[in-house]
């Protein structure tokens, strides 16, 4: 069990409802997209070695804990997310004796590693896949298979089980001549959807978690592991199935029905959880897990997390990165300070009294906030942005998660050209979006992908301002395996670690505080007003202690609500300024006139 650097919360204070107190409930969660974070061998793709030379780095800025995405073996069809063994290290990132260096190290420093985990699905190259294709094996229905519809030729158009489309583009079900079956895959077609009814896939699954248990690792971050239940009628047929007695809801503009409602928190998912951890946790300490939770919402997130009920730490809910989003995810709406409250606003009302929250904007999956939500068009735009929501996300009540880069406030990779894309989603988006379907105009679509797609959070990471940013050595012969972004020459590490308004800094003293103020970690919160459309405010109570957070969340000057006006009273001395993305001169003068600059964020000590 890894010894961290830092105090934990005493059990007096509560947290999710547990005792004692588990030890994540002040920490700080630092991911890793390891083929964007640190080349060391100068093939253009980031490895293991990479992450353990930068370790260091991630001990100056304090956090607790490292999600690595997955470095398993792997076609590299999604980037790793389609597994073909558990059990191997992809070559492109290093060896088994490399992420064993990793782990150790890590913990040398008190850093604890949680690893991505990908079981709702695997590779179509992965051996139980590939048994799965004889239908005469034991492993036959490990995955889910099916016939062509009746009359129709196999592998035609309108053959398929039902209407179900991939949230990768085109038809949910791919042909397989080898079995004479369709296979179901809710993402890639190279990543067919395990079975779960099945209890030998289970048990498979908790016999690999264990091994890697087993070897030192602190837990997992789970991907989208509320899908891996399906909703299947009383002989087991999938809706919209020949014969199936659930009816499919109606096809889109883009020809196809969507799985998501049949396939997200499905009705075995707290049965499945709950398995999982009696047969991988139960007997353990100093583990952490995180569920990527498609479908849940806040009031489910308080049952799942509820430790009595014994199934996952903490979820990653979606609702809030939502907002701009309308109908599909290619289509934008404007930001609206109101439209995010009212979603951070039920999570943390839903876990009150028990449960937790994961605090979160940036992941592999999201665009970077700092472009998506703040402004990135100057410099001093920039920084305050990425500081107003670098302090948003972490005065919440939960465990706040920093995305690499997000601590430098590195932004959108701003490409304007379908090549300069590698997302295997937003590639497959615009052909059916633009090309087939035609849904969606060529330049609507490039600035969707512009503002959405997941490959503005994977430009390589900016270490300093040489050619490659660091990544990689600035003569080395294979260039990064996606476009460092242009402005890193400003924006990098480099420049920033030992500048003390920098975001960087701003960063250390929010992890800082986590660390130190049980106020912050798990005190009660309470929203102050819910109507403004600038500033965004709450408290943090504990016991005597209350503490005040105002963040103006646009980049205009915003009068102070009346109810946050009416909690400070005659004024704020700056000694009660515990933080500001400006300074406590500037924001004590703002308060007083009753007003926060754009950008402009507080925490007072009332």
């Amino acid at each position: 069990m890894t010894t961290m650097n830092r105090s934990t919360l005493p059990d007096s204070v509560r947290t999710n409802g547990a005792t004692p107190n588990p030890w994540w409930a002040n920490a700080v969660v630092y991911q890793i997209y390891p083929r964007s974070f640190q080349d060391s061998n100068g093939d253009g793709i980031g490895d293991l070695k990479g992450i353990t030379s930068r370790l260091d780095y991630i001990a100056d800025l304090g956090v607790d804990v490292i999600w690595l995405s997955p470095v398993y073996k792997s076609p590299q069809d999604d980037n790793g997310y389609d597994i073909s063994d558990y059990q191997a290290i992809d070559p492109l990132f290093g060896t088994m004796d490399d992420m064993d260096e990793l782990l150790a190290e890590a913990h040398k420093r008190g850093i604890k590693i949680i690893m991505d985990l990908v079981v709702n699905h695997t590779s179509d190259e992965h051996a139980w896949f590939q048994e799965s294709r004889d239908p005469n094996s034991e492993k036959a229905d490990w995955y889910w298979w099916r016939p062509a519809r009746e009359g129709k030729e196999p592998g035609t158009p309108g053959a398929e089980p039902n209407e179900w489309g991939s949230y990768f583009g085109g038809s949910a079900w791919e042909y397989d001549p080898k079995r004479g079956e369709y296979f179901f895959h809710q993402y890639s077609k190279k990543q067919p959807d395990l079975n779960w009814e099945n209890p030998e896939v289970r048990k498979a699954v908790y016999k690999m978690m264990n091994w890697w248990m087993d070897r030192g690792i602190d837990g997992f971050r789970m991907d989208v592991i509320t899908q891996i239940s399906k909703v299947v009628d009383s002989m087991g047929r999938l809706p919209g199935e020949p014969g199936s007695e659930i009816d499919d809801y109606p096809a889109g503009p883009e020809g196809y029905s969507s799985p998501y409602p049949f396939c997200s928190d499905g009705p075995r998912i707290d049965e499945f959880l709950q398995e999982m951890r009696r047969e991988v946790f139960e007997k353990r300490d100093g583990y952490m897990n995180v569920g990527e939770a498609p479908g849940v919402d806040a009031v489910r997130n308080e049952y799942i997390t509820d430790p009595a009920h014994k199934e996952l730490d903490m979820l990653f809910l979606f609702d809030h990165v939502g907002i701009d989003q309308a109908g599909s995810k290619w289509e934008k709406v404007d930001f609206d300070v109101r439209h995010l409250r009212k979603q951070l606003e039920a999570q943390q009302n839903a876990v009150s009294k028990h449960g937790w929250a994961s605090l979160f904007t940036c992941n592999h999956d999201q665009p970077r906030v700092v472009t998506r939500w703040g402004d990135d068009s100057t410099e001093e735009n920039r920084a305050h942005s990425a500081k107003a929501f670098g302090m948003l996300v972490h005065l919440h009540r939960g465990t706040p998660y920093i995305y690499q880069g997000e601590e430098l406030g590195m932004t959108g990779a701003h490409f304007t050209k379908l090549d300069q894309y590698r997302d295997l989603e937003s590639i497959n988006a615009y052909r059916q979006r633009v090309e087939e379907a035609k849904v969606q105009s060529k330049e609507s679509m490039m600035d969707a992908l512009a503002l959405f797609g997941r490959d503005n959070a994977r430009t390589p990471m900016q270490w300093d301002g040489s050619k490659y940013a660091g990544f990689t050595a600035a003569d080395a012969p294979t260039e990064p395996w996606i476009s460092v972004n242009p402005n890193h020459v400003e924006i990098n590490a480099a420049a920033q670690f030992d500048d003390p308004d920098s975001v960087f800094a701003f960063y250390k003293k929010l992890v800082n505080l986590r660390h130190n103020s049980a106020v912050v970690a798990a005190g009660e919160w309470q929203l102050v007003d819910d109507d403004d459309e600038k500033i965004y405010a709450f408290t943090r109570t504990l016991g005597d202690k209350r503490v005040l957070m105002a963040i103006n969340l646009t980049g205009q000057h915003g009068a102070l609500p009346k109810p946050v006006a009416d909690l400070i009273g005659d004024g704020v001395r700056e000694d009660q300024i515990i933080l500001s993305t400006y300074d406590a001169i500037h924001s004590e003068k703002s308060l007083a006139s009753g007003e926060l600059a754009g950008w402009e964020g507080v925490v007072i000590e009332l």
